[in-house]
């Protein structure tokens, strides 16, 4: 159980940084963006690392305080909830 709980977070943050790469690079060619809402559910949904090497790799967002304040404290949630499972579960 605790193999499919780490492919998990692989495919939920790999999601989310792509994510945030496609809006960065669409927001420098000046086309269609992903919206905000889908950005943060990609986080909330597990992805929340992902987005945070997203913000400061990709230097994008940075400047959204929602963004810069709200992945940071899902990576906190993120790392207890998924520690708990992982020693629930082993």
């Amino acid at each position: 159980m605790t193999y499919v709980l780490a492919a998990f977070l692989v495919l939920a943050n790999l999601t989310a940084f792509v994510l945030f790469a496609v809006d960065k690079r669409r927001a420098e060619r000046h086309m269609w963006r992903i919206p905000e809402a889908t950005l943060l559910t990609a986080a909330a949904l597990g992805g929340s690392l992902g987005a945070l090497l997203g913000i400061h790799l990709l230097r994008h967002k940075t400047s959204r305080l929602k963004f810069t304040l709200l992945v940071p404290a899902l990576l906190m949630l993120h790392a207890a909830l998924f520690a708990y499972l992982f020693w629930a579960l082993s």
